[in-house]
């Protein structure tokens, strides 16, 4: 699993490099999205590169300061305020713990049931979460998959990591930097809530995305 996450980070990067741009204005994705599938084969021989402090050293060698001391809380509060104003009633759960920002995009505003694209409804959420991370670019981006426990286990953790990875694709054509990201798929392994009811179920299909400061 972490194979295929290091993989998808690595194609990310590749897209972000020729593409210039958690709800505001519109953009389609058109041939760009659809090179991000072979973008991903292509980046197949780098996956082993997009390890823990691989990224950190990654970014400060692509001249991208570290934050540190007093400095950290100050510009997560910053990108917490955005992000806060663009995603303010679009579905998507912004939360704060401690310099960790955490976004929460439901399936149900992200994508159809059972598919793994993201639909277009959820472009514009998308284009504004991407303008954020583009403009606070010294954190790191962990984009998690997460679903109910309906069906296999292994048909469930295929699909959350492609979920995943659909997301981190989409912000990679915006031009957010895949040298940030880490893509991950945990199935039905993390609920947020129990899977006896519907809604229940349905909290647990969800996208996070866990923004955390480069230091």
């Amino acid at each position: 699993m972490m194979k295929k996450a290091m993989i998808a980070a690595a194609a990310a990067a590749l897209l972000a490099g020729c593409t210039t741009d958690p709800y505001t204005g519109q953009q389609k994705i058109g041939n760009t999205a659809m090179g991000a599938g072979l973008g991903a084969a292509a980046g197949a021989g780098l996956g082993l590169l997009a390890g823990g402090d691989d990224r950190r050293n990654a970014l400060i060698g692509a001249g991208i300061g570290a934050l540190a001391g007093g400095a950290i809380g100050g510009y997560m509060d910053q990108q917490e305020a955005e992000l806060r104003g663009y995603l303010q009633g679009t579905g998507v759960s912004v939360t704060r713990n401690g310099d960790q920002i955490v976004l929460n995009m439901p399936s149900n505003v992200t994508f159809a049931t059972d598919q793994d694209q993201v639909i277009p409804a959820f472009y514009q959420t998308l284009n504004a979460v991407g303008l954020v991370l583009k403009k606070y670019n010294r954190t790191f981006v962990d984009i998690n998959g997460h679903t109910d426990s309906t069906g296999s286990a292994g048909y469930n953790m295929g699909l959350s990591q492609r979920r995943a990875t659909s997301v981190a694709n989409y912000l990679s054509t915006q031009g957010v930097d895949g040298r940030r990201f880490a893509i991950n798929g945990f199935g039905d392994t993390r609920p947020i809530a129990s899977n006896a009811t519907e809604d229940g179920r349905a909290q647990n299909r969800r996208v996070e995305i866990y923004l955390s400061p480069v230091t």
